[in-house]
């Protein structure tokens, strides 16, 4: 790992990650998780001041990054939610089989490698009656926008810490087995169209 991806990078995702109109977006989607909780993509701990702690028993935070944990280490301090860090990455998620009452992930797809395996292993570890609930951006429903995203995809990942703009998030989604239950959409106001879709809901085991 290089200068950049230690030291700059994770400063800039925290800086991305704080804006107002994804503050919003958590503020929708975060109280929704209860029970045993599996969040993933921690990263600097943005959504943790928005679960509800009545309804939450345990958070587990899995996020492979070293720099983005330090990161979280304020707002970690701060919840009265028990808590524990998972140090691997989406595609090794280090619980039992059905272990999970809820998953949540928050602008993440975009940047795991083999998304669906990611999401293999997240069908696997959530109960049967349990629920994925996601907040991502994605590939766009107009022909121009999306064109656009394709484009700036290959430039836009090495420098966004793997970020796809494009990656049809429904569609992974469903194909990794599950159901999506309900789901809203738009483009985030204040944000570049080509990275603004926004998708979010639940879903639950096909």
């Amino acid at each position: 790992m290089g200068f950049y991806d230690r030291h700059i990078l994770p400063r800039l995702l925290d800086a991305a990650m704080s804006t107002k109109p994804i503050t919003y977006q958590r503020r929708k989607v975060v109280p929704r998780a209860e029970g045993r909780v599996l969040e993933i993509g921690f990263g600097a701990g943005h959504n943790l001041p928005f679960y509800d702690p009545t309804k939450v028993e345990k958070l587990w935070a899995l996020e492979p990054s070293d720099e983005m944990r330090t990161r979280a280490k304020e707002r970690v301090a701060a919840t009265s939610i028990p808590f524990e860090f998972l140090g691997l990455s989406g595609e090794q998620i280090p619980l039992d089989n059905e272990s999970a009452d809820s998953i949540l992930i928050t602008y993440t797809m975009c940047t795991i490698p083999d998304v669906a395996k990611a999401l293999t292993e997240m069908r696997r570890v959530l109960k049967p009656a349990g629920k994925m609930i996601f907040c991502e951006h994605g590939m766009a429903p107009d022909e121009n926008t999306a064109r656009w995203q394709k484009r700036l995809t290959p430039v836009w990942v090495p420098l966004c810490g793997g970020c796809h703009l494009n990656r049809p998030i429904p569609n992974l989604i469903r194909d990794a087995g599950f159901r999506v239950d309900d789901m809203e959409t738009m483009y985030l106001p204040g944000t570049p169209r080509f990275a603004g879709f926004n998708y979010w809901g639940s879903a639950s085991k096909g």
